[in-house]
């Protein structure tokens, strides 16, 4: 059945480690910036999917990290959502990884594997153990980096000021080539989930100078690296290292047991290794994957997205208009 707010929050009670993009206040956040929010609950697991409105009353459906728990029926009732607001398809991404549940595909009769949105493969780092046996497990440059920047005297503290990340995300897109929401974006995710305590910004400091700045999310036992910024200058006190050391620590204290790296490039970590040594630091997603491997996480790769199509002619329509404007839309 259809529910709403307030009983798909009392849900997620019973499913602690829904994913972050499952939960009540993203969906929110979505429904701000151009999504229709539906939530569905059938024989004790759910979903929350996402409609973006296309011209002559069409619709496109995505099912972020979901659903929530498996069942056919639940499926089956996706299908007649989707329908009954004009979804020319649907793209679900389960929250998933490789060699984990994939059992629970079987549920997907008629899907079909498909292009995702959110990042496939990812850094998982344990938050298991004490501190010194987090830092233990991370590489040596990585270590000396996060004590580098205490001695240069770059301190973090927790921020409201999402003008101030703003600014610094508008440069990291610039210098690194990524993508940036709006400041009414960013403000909104910490807003919305900063008010149930789900939520984080971070900035270094040097002096009264910020170097570099994240947002820090999380659901249950799993925090998510969501988004993070840097200015070019002071580069070499690492503020960017002990950022993240400090986002992990809150992580921690929070109760989560494992911490998102979300997104590198998805290649075979043998592949990876091999070559991100043969590349400049700041050469896209390989310049990322520099940076997060050397946190000691365990590299993970989610079973994808799937497409259930409900009209062949639009469907076939829209998946060139995207490769004309080289996207998949958020």
């Amino acid at each position: 059945m259809t529910v709403t707010l307030a009983q798909w929050n009392e849900f997620l009670k019973q499913h602690p480690n829904a994913h972050f993009l499952q939960t009540g206040p993203w969906g929110e956040l979505k429904s701000r910036f151009g999504w229709k929010v539906v939530r569905l609950i059938e024989q004790g697991d759910g979903a929350q999917i996402l409609f973006r409105k296309l011209p002559f009353g069409f619709t496109i459906a995505y099912l972020p990290k979901g659903p929530v728990g498996w069942n056919e029926k639940l499926i089956k009732k996706i299908d007649a959502v989707c329908q009954r607001n004009h979804a020319i398809f649907i793209k679900i991404e389960p929250n998933l990884m490789e060699g984990e549940g994939e059992s629970e595909l079987r549920f997907l009769g008629g899907y079909v594997p498909s292009s995702p949105i959110q990042p496939r493969r990812t850094v998982v780092v344990s938050l298991e153990g004490t501190e010194e046996e987090i830092l233990k497990r991370m590489k040596q440059k990585t270590r000396y980096n996060i004590h580098l920047a205490g001695k240069k005297n770059v301190v973090v503290k927790r921020s409201q000021d999402v003008a101030e990340f703003y600014r610094m995300a508008i440069l990291t897109a610039e210098r690194d080539l990524f993508s940036v929401h709006t400041r009414a974006y960013y403000q909104g995710v910490y807003d919305l989930l900063g008010a149930q305590e789900n939520c984080e910004l971070l900035t270094a400091y040097y002096g009264r100078r910020s170097l570099a700045s994240l947002l820090v999310v999380r659901a249950g036992e799993n925090a998510y690296y969501l988004y993070g910024a840097s200015y070019d200058f002071e580069r070499n006190r690492m503020p960017t290292y002990l950022i993240q050391w400090e986002a992990m620590k809150w992580a921690k204290s929070q109760g989560c047991r494992n911490y998102d790296l979300w997104g590198i490039p998805d290649l075979e970590e043998e592949e990876l290794e091999r070559g991100f040594a043969q590349r400049d630091a700041h050469d896209g997603l390989w310049g990322v994957y520099r940076f997060k491997r050397g946190f000691g996480g365990e590299v993970k790769r989610s079973v994808g997205a799937w497409d259930k199509v409900f009209n062949e002619r639009l469907y076939r329509i829209y998946t060139r208009y995207l490769k004309l404007r080289g996207g998949q839309g958020d």
